[in-house]
């Protein structure tokens, strides 16, 4: 597993492909996400490592991510709503819930 994450296929199937994992860190940045997430400390928002953790094994936990990243989200993680993000397109948003939820480990 790559120390940054692992990249998952939306098969579920993991990949130890770090310059996939790169390139999807690259795409958080470019989307703005990383303005108030990192991988592993909490900045305005929960961590993607706190996120995958609290997802992890959880039917459903990709579409609910990518729900959340595309319309936003409110009282998930306490009083700062999370905007929605129209500049991510849905397939963008379930390849970044795919690697958000890689970070469980």
């Amino acid at each position: 597993m790559v120390a940054t994450g692992v990249a998952l296929a939306q098969t579920g199937a993991p990949s130890t492909d770090a310059a996939q994992a790169r390139a999807l860190e690259k795409l958080a940045r470019e989307r703005n996400c990383m303005t108030c997430h990192a991988t592993d400390r909490t900045l305005l928002a929960p961590s993607y490592r706190e996120i995958a953790r609290r997802y992890a094994g959880k039917a459903g936990a990709v579409d609910e991510i990518s729900r959340s990243i595309a319309d936003g989200s409110r009282g998930k993680w306490g009083n700062l709503p999370m905007p929605a993000s129209p500049q991510v397109a849905p397939d963008e948003a379930t390849r970044l819930a795919n690697w958000i939820l890689g970070m469980a480990h």
